[in-house]
């Protein structure tokens, strides 16, 4: 099987229910030209994986597998989050579900801004970086998974900026650009993100 035998099966199977991470993969398979019908596991009834891998390599592994397997296609899975090094890299890879509940955005961004008051000093910036693992598989025993990084540098706010994006995205802060995440477009985000970042060493390993 060639190294990219899954662009001639025509359809990708994208492990994530995740309704903003599944609508900036289309657009970022659109932007890239990539030739491939990319299916959310949902239209195929495939729930989420458990995900208890102890990385973002690992868990993407483990979602791209799960959907590959019950789907019988090539499938590709996200696992990404932000990561924070003055709270030890949390939330990591618990970013989706911080505060608990999973997916529960408001809840996770409330928590990450009250973990970080104590530490803030006379406002002084404190770093943070959004990390996107994309893991593809072939088939669900694909011995050699495809892995592409990104990792997005940035500040994280004391409080929301924007109405654009999900997630973290409003907390955080690009000083090159003077404006958070979620101020940016569709477009411009999906240019520049950790994301982003993933799906162009993705589009550049097809020569």
């Amino acid at each position: 099987m060639s190294n990219n035998a899954w662009l001639s099966q025509g359809s990708l199977v994208l492990a994530s229910n995740n309704k903003g991470k599944i609508a900036e993969f289309k657009n970022m398979f659109n932007e890239l030209n990539l030739p491939v019908e990319v299916l959310p596991q949902g239209q195929l009834n495939i729930e989420d994986a458990i995900e208890d891998g102890l990385s973002f390599v690992e868990n993407a592994i483990i979602k791209a597998r799960h959907a590959a397997r019950i789907s019988g296609k090539p499938a590709i899975a996200d696992d990404s989050g932000l990561c924070v090094p003055i709270l030890g890299g949390a939330p990591g890879i618990y970013s989706a579900r911080y505060a608990g509940e999973h997916g529960d955005d408001a809840a996770n961004n409330a928590k990450l801004l009250a973990d970080l008051v104590p530490l803030r000093q006379h406002h002084q910036p404190i770093k943070g970086m959004f990390v996107c693992v994309l893991a593809l598989v072939e088939h669900a025993d694909d011995p050699l998974p495809k892995i592409f990084q990104g990792i997005w540098h940035g500040e994280i706010l004391e409080q929301a900026r924007g109405e654009n994006g999900f997630g973290y995205d409003p907390l955080f802060w690009l000083p090159e650009l003077g404006c958070s995440s979620a101020e940016l477009s569709k477009i411009d985000k999906n240019k520049i993100s950790h994301r982003g970042q993933a799906m162009q060493l993705l589009r550049a390993s097809l020569g």
